[in-house]
């Protein structure tokens, strides 16, 4: 399996405690957006083997699973018939490797914090 892992939820989750719903639900917006944009960015850039047969692309099955009541999301390849893609992003000893989820992450990372704060003006007005 490979995917990314966001930590800091329990922190997040006690400072969300005393605010209204409102609030709570556009941080569970903000975080879904930015995991499909994750997602996305994955889909477009992860290599892609067009050489064989074989009709199972990486790009087809990388996925999302929500945590913490919508707080928390793991972006990734799970179950064993992707467990290629941790070759894929790190290499091997004979393959280079061809990263897209990390550096996903990272392109997401900046725009979170806007995204965030947009979403929770939108909860205020």
């Amino acid at each position: 399996m490979a995917s990314v892992r966001v930590t800091g939820t329990a922190r997040l989750k006690k400072r969300l405690e005393g605010l209204p719903d409102q609030i709570k639900d556009s941080v569970v917006e903000a975080v879904k957006e930015s995991a499909e944009a994750v997602r996305d960015d994955v889909k477009r850039n992860v290599p892609v083997d067009t050489r064989g047969g074989d009709s199972h692309h990486l790009k087809d099955s990388v996925d999302i699973r929500f945590r913490e009541g919508g707080l928390a999301a793991d972006v990734g390849w799970f179950g064993p018939q992707n467990s290629y893609a941790t070759y894929v992003e790190f290499g091997t000893r004979r393959r280079p490797a061809q990263p897209s989820l990390y550096p996903a992450l990272e392109r997401e990372r900046g725009r979170f914090a806007s995204r965030l704060t947009e979403e929770v003006r939108r909860a205020l007005r």
